[in-house]
C-alpha cells in the first residue's frame, strides 16, 4: 500500500512565530520551505543559529533548528514566492512593523502579493499575523481577485490567528485551541486539514473573518487592561502599607476571579500595540474606547515611575553624586530575548537622559545598548539602586548568593520589579533596602 506524499508547507516570516511554527510542521514530518527576506538572519538560519530561547521537551530550539536542517526536509529561502512554489500550503507569519504605535502593513501586503501570484491550483494561503480587522478581506481577498484567482475554487485561503506566548511555543502550537476564519466552506476545510497537521486542540471555525481577526485583537487588550488593574493596585497597596502580592494571592482564591501581578510596564510587539490594532476598527464605527485608552496611559506610565523611584532614592542616598543605577534584564518579559517595545529598555533610556549612570545586563538580549554590559559584578559595583526588571536564568543564579551584592553602595535599594526577593529576605544584613512594586 502506497503512502501519500508528506505536505509540503511554506512559512513566510521566520520569526518569533514563524521559526518555531515551521520546526512543529517539520517534526510532525512536513517539508518546510521557510522564507526569510532579512539576509542575515537568513545566513544565521541556514548555519542552525537562533538567538530565540525556545525549547520542546527539554530541547532547544537550536539543536531542533540543526536536526531540521540535517533532515533535508528543511529549507530557508529568501523570497515568498520561491517558497510558496515549491509548497502545497502557505502560512503568512509576516510581522507589522509600526513607528508611534502606527503600523505600517506595507511589509505584510507584499509578502501576500507575492504568495497570491505564485499559488498554483489547489494552494491554500493561510494568515496567521495578527492583524487590524479587516486585513484578510482588504489585502488577501482583494489581491486575489487582482490576480485572477477566485478562493474556494482556484486557491483556499483563511485566517488563523497565532496565540502562543513566547517560551512556549512549540507546546502551544500542538495544544492551544486555534480559531479558523474563511470566507468559503471549501477553505475553511483545507485550512483545518493543514492546520490539524500540527494541532491537537480543538478547532474553532467562523465564517466571519472579521470575528477571528477581532478574537485575537481583543485577546490582547484584555491582557492590557488587566495589567493595568495590577500596576494601579500596586501604586494603592504601596500607598497604604499593604503586600500588592498578597492582595492579589487572597483575590485569587475566588474561582472566577484570576487578578495579574504588577511589573515594570508591558513591552513586546503583542500587548502594547493591541490598541493601535483595535482602534481603527472601533472608530470606523463611530465607537469610543475610554476604558481602554485610561489602561493603555497607566501602563505606558510604569517606567517613568520606577526611573524616578531609582532617581529619587539615588540623590537621597548621596547628595551630589551623580546616580548609579544597576539594572538586571533587558527583556520585554522573563525568560525572553526579546527587546522590543521592553520596559526595562525604556527604563534605562530614562535614567541616562536623567543623568544617571547606567549599567545594565542580560546575557539572553543579543543587542548592544550603549549602557550594556556583560557582568553583573561590573554592574552593582558602587551602585546606588538596583533594579530587577526582568528574570534570566544566569542573573538567577547570580543573585542566589546575596553577598554578591555587597558591592553596592551602603543603604542602596534593591527595586524589584519581579518579585525577585520574597520581602527582601537576606538583603539587610548587606545594608541594602528593598522596594518591591
Amino acid at each position: 500500500m502506497s503512502q501519500s506524499p508528506p505536505l509540503k508547507i511554506a512559512v513566510v516570516g521566520l520569526g518569533f512565530v514563524g521559526l518555531p511554527l515551521s520546526l512543529t510542521y517539520w517534526q510532525s514530518g512536513a517539508e518546510v520551505f521557510g522564507a526569510e527576506i532579512d539576509p542575515g538572519l537568513r545566513q544565521e538560519l541556514k548555519q542552525g543559529v537562533t538567538h530565540h530561547l525556545e525549547a520542546d521537551a527539554g530541547r532547544p530550539i537550536t539543536a531542533i533548528l540543526r536536526d531540521a536542517l540535517d533532515s533535508g526536509r528543511y529549507h530557508v529561502l529568501p523570497s515568498a514566492g520561491e517558497a510558496t512554489r515549491s509548497a502545497d500550503a502557505t502560512i503568512v507569519t509576516v510581522g507589522i512593523p509600526h513607528r508611534d504605535a502606527v503600523l505600517d502593513l506595507s511589509a505584510l501586503q507584499g509578502a501576500l502579493r507575492e504568495v497570491a501570484e505564485a499559488a498554483g491550483p489547489g494552494h491554500l494561503i493561510l494568515l496567521r499575523s495578527t492583524v487590524p480587522p479587516g486585513t484578510t478581506r482588504r489585502d488577501l481577498l482583494s489581491v486575489l481577485e487582482q490576480v485572477g484567482k477566485r478562493p474556494g475554487v482556484d486557491v483556499y485561503a483563511a485566517y488563523c490567528p497565532e496565540r502562543i506566548a513566547e517560551g512556549r511555543a512549540f507546546h502551544e502550537f500542538r495544544n492551544m485551541p486555534v480559531i479558523l476564519g474563511a470566507f468559503d466552506d471549501a477553505s475553511l476545510e483545507r485550512a483545518r486539514q493543514v492546520v490539524s497537521f500540527v494541532t491537537r486542540a480543538s478547532i474553532a471555525t467562523t465564517e466571519s473573518v472579521e470575528a477571528a481577526e477581532l478574537s485575537k485583537v481583543i485577546e490582547n487588550v484584555q491582557r492590557d487592561v488587566n495589567i493595568a488593574i495590577a500596576q494601579e493596585l500596586a501604586r494603592a497597596c504601596e500607598a497604604a502599607g499593604v503586600d500588592v502580592f498578597e492582595v492579589i494571592r487572597l483575590a485569587n482564591t475566588h474561582e472566577r476571579v484570576h487578578l495579574l501581578e504588577p511589573g515594570p510596564g508591558v513591552g513586546g510587539f503583542c500587548l502594547p500595540l493591541a490598541l493601535s490594532y483595535f482602534l481603527p476598527f472601533a472608530e470606523a464605527n463611530h465607537i469610543e474606547t475610554p476604558t481602554l485608552l485610561a489602561a493603555r496611559r497607566t501602563n505606558a506610565a510604569v517606567p517613568q515611575v520606577l526611573a524616578d523611584r531609582a532617581i529619587a532614592h539615588a540623590r537621597l542616598l548621596a547628595p551630589g553624586e551623580t546616580p548609579r543605577v544597576a539594572v538586571f534584564g533587558l527583556a520585554m518579559k522573563d525568560y525572553s530575548n526579546d527587546a522590543r517595545l521592553s520596559p526595562p529598555v525604556e527604563v534605562c533610556e530614562l535614567l541616562a537622559s536623567a543623568g544617571a549612570e547606567v549599567r545594565a545586563v542580560d546575557p539572553a538580549v543579543p543587542q548592544s545598548f550603549p549602557w550594556k554590559g556583560e557582568s553583573p559584578d561590573w554592574a552593582v559595583d558602587g551602585a546606588h539602586v538596583l533594579m530587577l526588571l526582568s528574570r534570566q536564568h544566569a542573573l538567577e543564579q547570580w543573585l542566589a548568593e546575596p553577598a554578591h551584592l555587597a558591592a553596592m553602595h551602603h543603604g542602596a535599594l534593591v527595586a524589584d520589579a519581579r518579585n525577585w526577593f520574597a520581602s527582601g529576605a537576606g538583603l539587610q544584613e548587606f545594608g541594602l533596602a528593598y522596594w518591591r512594586i
